[in-house]
């Protein structure tokens, strides 16, 4: 795997791996947070990728949150490649729902994340890995 980038690693847990990208979830259990990073060095813009990796990103994206709308039965899925913060390529896909902590404004900043309790971020992981089975 490409490097992760210290932020991402210090606030995710891995789920699993598809074809491009390695899957990670947000530990803030406020939501279902998945971070979707292609194992691709030094690549920071979704148009630096090659095309094929281009194309298997967007496959994955949409995979992803197909799986997150369908499982969490989420109001919303938020896709999103920002980058300010941390300049690894990675993109955030987040299951919403309109009683969130957040709702309907972004997750960033609204809240403080919350802890996973006692078990709860291995059943999270667990879950995860299993709708994410292709």
């Amino acid at each position: 795997m490409a490097a992760l980038h210290p932020r991402l690693a210090a606030d995710t847990v891995p789920v699993c791996r598809l074809g491009l990208c390695h899957v990670l979830l947000m530990k803030d259990a406020n939501y279902p947070w998945l971070i979707l990073v292609p194992d691709r060095e030094n690549i920071t813009e979704i148009f630096e990728l090659e095309a094929t990796d281009r194309a298997t990103l967007t496959e994955e994206i949409a995979f992803v949150s197909s799986r997150l709308k369908t499982a969490f039965s989420a109001d919303k899925i938020n896709v999103a490649a920002l980058g300010n913060m941390v300049p690894q390529l990675h993109v955030h896909v987040i299951a919403r729902f309109q009683a969130d902590p957040a709702w309907p404004a972004p997750v960033w900043g609204k809240v403080p994340a919350a802890p996973f309790g006692e078990g709860d971020l291995d059943r999270w992981l667990e879950g995860l890995r299993d709708i994410l089975q292709p």
